[in-house]
């Protein structure tokens, strides 16, 4: 059985079962000319076959030198080697987006030579050191008592591997996988490919972005960039993240080539994309793509603008949006008012309000929430929240951006988030959140709007968004298609509309 295979344009058209969602992804930006970093898949079959029996399956250590050595020539560098280092990224991929649920290890492949020589060959020792430093910490949060980490790189390499695997089957994944109605016996695949160093000099960085506002549809790019940093520092919510748009001040050449690959994706999909990107000494590199997958209003507009843009048709603009989007499509907002009483201000991560009483630890989330709604309030969430974050109504941190992992959570899950709450300190071993000089006990009840970004005390009034245009206009084109202009709600019109679709096929 081969369990590996080069990532090219090629693998497009293959199963996402076998190969994952991040491996196809990768196949499209190579089919579409985008720069990506040579590597190679681990087949979802070899995770399955470690979880079944413990070990790494026979053969695949042959097919991991083989891998590697193309990956050598591919790059000019020496795996664990002498000359030019080769450091990796290996990251999950499974077939079904899973955000933040799955170990992913950069830098692997720096081991104690390997470090000195990047020192010497950059010139630029603290980085070599902080690269290093990064493997050794993604290895010790990855692998459950790693102890000494292999300080060869072949070594570094099958450790990472098992951990990704392993992590498949981790309590905080198999949570979301509940949650989410997904199979648990679909394991992931392993992508490794040739790391792109964002935290290499003043003109290297990460970030994320979005064709359109996943929160709004407009047609404006929409994320956040690190300068200086590496990806898992965007994703982490730990550090405080820029506007995109930072980016294109900063490193406008990046920014350009960026926003050129954007919609070059868009126009393949015929849809909004997402992103995940690194630039390194100001060269820019593509790291994963995928739809947009928005909801709610944005889910409509984004349609709506398609078709003004001669994109789709009126009835694929129908079809690709749910009937349940538009239970949300009026967006509930904390009515403004002299009388709120607002704690705290951030950055709205998901649109809705949310109404619960503060829980500062996941333990604590789970329990209050059996009596009654709570809204997890954290420094910042890690996939070890899992259980707390769907047990609440609403998420707050204090930390992190639109693409940190509560916030990306929470949009998989459609849960108000407010996020970056700059001063606010979490106190989780009193129980305690302080705002403005103002302290909230766990327990007390507080009002989230997802979108404004405020947290209020107590329980103010609720209004929801008037129907836009956009909402009007998909929805007089879903009565043409159904005949059905009786008194029904936005959902049951929608859904008419596609039954009759259907029916036409």
């Amino acid at each position: 059985m081969r369990w590996i295979r080069a990532i090219s344009a090629e693998l497009l058209g293959e199963e996402a079962e076998t190969l994952g969602g991040k491996a196809i992804g990768l196949a499209l930006l190579h089919r579409l000319g985008l720069r990506v970093p040579a590597g190679f898949v681990v087949t979802t079959r070899a995770c399955r076959a470690f979880l079944r029996d413990g070990r790494l399956p026979a053969g695949l250590d042959d097919e991991l030198m083989t891998a590697v050595a193309d990956l050598e020539r591919a790059t000019g560098r020496a795996f664990g080697g002498p000359g030019r280092p080769l450091a990796v990224s290996v990251r999950s991929g499974a077939s079904v987006s899973m955000p933040g649920m799955l170990a992913t290890i950069l830098d692997l492949g720096l081991t104690t030579g390997t470090t000195e020589a990047l020192a010497v060959e950059t010139g630029d020792r603290p980085f070599a050191l902080d690269s290093r430093r990064r493997l050794l910490a993604g290895l010790a949060a990855a692998v459950p008592a790693c102890g000494p980490v292999p300080d060869d790189a072949a070594g570094q390499l099958r450790l990472a591997l098992q951990a990704v695997f392993s992590s498949w089957d981790a309590p905080r994944a198999r949570t979301y996988r509940a949650v989410h109605d997904i199979p648990h016996d679909l394991g992931t695949a392993a992508i490794v490919q040739a790391m792109v160093f964002g935290n290499r000099d003043d003109h290297s960085g990460t970030g994320v972005a979005f064709s359109r506002d996943p929160t709004t549809g407009e047609n404006l790019p929409f994320g956040e960039v690190l300068f200086g940093r590496q990806g898992e520092d965007v994703v982490s919510g730990g550090t405080t993240t820029r506007p995109l748009r930072a980016l294109a001040e900063r490193e406008p050449a990046v920014w350009a080539e960026l926003h050129a690959a954007l919609r070059r994706i868009e126009a393949h999909y015929r849809d909004a994309c997402y992103v995940e990107f690194t630039y390194q000494s100001g060269e820019l590199w593509l790291l994963q793509v995928r739809p947009g997958r928005f909801a709610g209003g944005a889910a409509v507009r984004v349609a709506t603008d398609l078709v003004d843009e001669g994109v789709i048709g009126r009835h694929e603009a129908l079809r690709r949006v749910s009937p349940r989007h538009l239970v949300h499509v009026r967006t509930p907002r904390v009515a403004p008012s002299a009388e709120v009483d607002v704690f705290a201000r951030g950055t709205g991560a998901c649109p809705g309000v949310a109404v619960g009483r503060v829980a500062t630890t996941t333990d604590l989330a789970v329990r209050m929430a059996r009596e009654a709604p709570v809204v997890l309030v954290r420094p910042e969430t890690s996939p070890d929240d899992m259980r707390g974050l769907a047990a609440a109504t609403g998420i707050v941190t204090a930390r992190g951006g639109p693409a940190s992992h509560a916030a990306v959570v929470a949009r998989a899950m459609g849960k108000p988030a407010v996020v970056g709450v700059a001063g606010l300190v979490v106190d989780v071993a009193g129980g305690t959140v302080t705002a403005g000089g103002r302290t909230l006990r766990d327990g007390t009840l507080v009002t989230i709007d997802g979108t404004g970004g405020e947290v209020a005390l107590g329980r103010p009034l609720v209004v929801a968004d008037p129907a836009g245009d956009h909402l009007r206009r998909l929805l007089g084109w879903a009565d043409d298609v159904s005949g059905d202009r009786s008194e029904r709600d936005e959902s049951q019109r929608l859904a008419a509309a596609q039954a009759a679709l259907a029916s036409r096929e």
